[in-house]
């Protein structure tokens, strides 16, 4: 496939993901019974930010400002790129495609804290480095738990990890891992119960001085990042485009769906917890956690 063909193939995946998780979000909100409400309500929360005037503050940096949503929305194409949809050379598989998704999405911390930091104002700079706290502490079981897939596979390429599960998924052998990575890919996204760099306690936090199109393209990078976060979870866990009946890209899209409703879930059934336990959860929880789960995919792997 052509360069071209992998940016439409990604930008087209993040672009409907965005819109799937939109809508599911709205669903689980309550906030109308109507499907067909719920299927416009993407479209009209869209339409209503892009034409609300762009908010600004004293003294900002703008350049920053404007660059922090182009360059989340930016590596969350880049993480997607090495996933095959439809097939071992559908997309744009590399050696080291999984060190790239995980390079991608740990310097997702340097957008979220720009964003912060940009406006000049004290409670969007507080978001920023509480999501700096929260990455310290979910960066190593995140990357961890991604990297045990390659063990069985002896690739870092995802092509190659998505073919080693041929007869059988890594999510049956490694289901701790595959929490793991749930809950961890979750606190990367800032998501459901890990949004707290745009805490309620900071009148949005990150997010309390923008307005208009720069939050409506914040509200797009961060949904396009739960979908690349979803599409990986389904190559190295849930096989990929392995599957009977339909066509490989179709299995692809409808185990990435699945991922990103669970994901999605998360914003409507669990309670948030505070930056504080957040940190000792990571640390003292899903570290050693993650440790056992690299042991168990290296014993399954001799």
């Amino acid at each position: 496939m052509t360069v071209l063909g992998v940016v439409v193939q990604v930008a087209a995946v993040l672009i409907g993901g965005a819109y799937l998780l939109a809508v599911a979000d709205r669903l689980a909100g309550g906030g109308s019974a109507n499907v067909l409400a719920a299927l416009a309500h993407p479209i009209e929360r869209a339409s209503f930010l892009l034409l609300q005037p762009v908010t600004t503050t004293e003294r900002p940096d703008l350049p920053a400002w404007i660059l922090a949503p182009s360059l989340l929305a930016g590596l969350a194409a880049v993480g997607a790129v090495p996933v095959p949809i439809g097939g071992p050379s559908a997309a744009g598989d590399i050696s080291a495609g999984l060190v790239l998704f995980g390079a991608a999405m740990l310097i997702v911390l340097v957008a979220v804290f720009i964003f912060g930091w940009a406006p000049n104002s004290a409670m969007p700079m507080i978001g920023g480095y509480r999501f700096a706290a929260m990455v310290l502490s979910i960066g190593i079981p995140f990357s961890l738990v991604v990297l045990t897939t390659a063990i069985p596979a002896e690739s870092l390429s995802v092509g190659v990890i998505v073919e080693s599960q041929s007869n059988l998924w890594y999510i049956v052998v490694q289901p701790l891992g595959f929490v793991i990575y749930l809950v961890t890919a979750a606190a990367i996204a800032f998501w459901g119960p890990f949004d707290l760099p745009e805490g309620a306690d900071l009148a949005g936090g990150i997010a309390a001085e923008a307005a208009g199109p720069r939050l409506a393209m914040w509200r797009l990078a961060q949904a396009a990042l739960m979908v690349t976060l979803s599409l990986m979870g389904a190559a190295v866990f849930l096989g990929g485009y392995h599957g009977p009946v339909l066509p490989g890209w179709g299995w692809t899209l409808l185990k990435t769906a699945l991922v990103l409703l669970v994901l999605a879930s998360t914003g409507r059934t669990i309670a948030r917890m505070r930056v504080q336990r957040l940190v000792w959860f990571g640390w003292v929880v899903l570290l050693p956690l993650a440790l056992v789960d690299v042991f168990v995919s290296g014993w399954i792997a001799l």
